[in-house]
């Protein structure tokens, strides 16, 4: 039989990459095929590089090739990695294969608005017309529920292809998934650090996100053991991380930044937000006074050479908007709606996602 490109990657698409779900030819995982003096030669990526597993994913591409070019073919076949998590392409992720974007809002220590900076930034892109998922990770102290007015919500669960699973609740065009989904708002969350990452693992694996353009993920504040379990299982594209202007705030910064740099995590960090930066009163609109010292986050980001994507105000409104489930984002003209929109469109055009129209 006459040996064809053809009839290879034919053969070769009934191989199926184990972790993925999908054959090796469709995921685009095969490469540089050439066919010399009868033997078939060509490059695999797969997803797991353990030696059982390139030995059966060489042993399935020989005999797919022997079924469809006849049993004394030979092959030789080089396999490798596919490399970290989040430097895959979305296709090529066991996790959330049909999202875009996923991008971490991180802070080195409590305090600092983290949460209320994720929330609204993840209702910002959803104003722009994204499709934005957010989970809410910090698991010890749960508050995106109640920041999208959604507390006493309980998720449902949907049935896909003849399996079940959780759907997100849904606000403000925002998809999210919390812990505090499963307990009641007075319920103390007491976890060792393995049960708690296999949970939220669970919120990505288990549930059905659809397509979406942006995951946000609100980490808990510090450095710690769900910290890097999260930024290793889940690919994320980049981390946001959150400060406020004073020094105690910013060596807590260091550290984060230090965790999304080290060689097992390496992720991207896409800038650096500055909250509670400045208060200016109502009744001095012109007026701007640091409480907490001044563009203390700006001259670190410009230290390390890091984006300063964002001078978020205090304001009183922001914390009432959260207060009763409604972003601050959401306020349109107000200068912290004006602020968080900036942030939005800022992460957005990092990542080289143009706005559909507004919704």
């Amino acid at each position: 039989m006459q040996i064809t490109l053809e009839k290879i990657i034919e053969a070769l698409s009934f191989v199926i990459e184990p972790d993925l779900k999908k054959d090796i030819v469709a995921l685009n995982l095969v490469s540089k095929i050439e066919v010399r003096n009868g033997v078939i030669s060509f490059d695999l990526k797969i997803s797991n590089p353990a030696m059982h597993n390139r030995k059966r994913m060489e042993e399935a591409c020989e005999h797919q090739l022997k079924r469809f070019l006849g049993p004394d073919i030979k092959m030789e076949v080089t396999i490798s990695a596919m490399g970290k998590a989040h430097e895959r392409a979305p296709e090529h992720r066991s996790i959330l294969p049909n999202v875009k974007h996923i991008i971490a809002v991180a802070s080195g220590k409590g305090g600092v608005g983290k949460s209320t900076v994720a929330s609204n930034l993840a209702a910002g892109l959803a104003m722009q017309g994204f499709k934005v998922g957010m989970v809410d990770a910090d698991i010890y102290g749960p508050s995106v529920p109640a920041m999208f007015d959604v507390a006493m919500e309980k998720p449902t669960t949907i049935e896909v292809d003849g399996k079940e699973y959780i759907k997100p609740v849904e606000s403000h065009g925002v998809k999210m998934l919390s812990i505090g989904f499963f307990s009641t708002p007075d319920q103390a969350v007491v976890w060792r650090g393995p049960m708690a990452t296999k949970a939220l693992t669970q919120l990505f694996k288990d549930a059905y996100w659809g397509e979406l353009d942006f995951m946000i993920i609100d980490l808990p504040p510090g450095t710690g053991d769900v910290h890097l379990t999260m930024v290793q299982q889940v690919p994320l594209t980049g981390a946001v991380i959150v400060s406020t202007p004073q020094e105690i705030a910013l060596v807590d910064v260091r550290k984060a930044l230090g965790m999304f740099s080290l060689p097992e995590i390496n992720v991207p960090i896409l800038g650096l937000v500055e909250n509670m930066a400045y208060f200016t009163p109502p009744e001095l609109p012109n007026n701007k006074y640091y409480i907490f010292g001044e563009g203390g986050a700006k001259e670190l980001a410009e230290r390390m050479n890091i984006n300063y994507l964002a001078e978020i105000p205090i304001i009183q409104s922001i914390r009432e908007a959260g207060d009763v489930g409604r972003p601050a984002v959401l306020q349109e003209t107000t200068p912290q709606a004006i602020a968080f929109k900036d942030l939005a469109a800022k992460v957005a055009e990092k990542v080289g996602l143009t706005a559909p129209e507004a919704v």
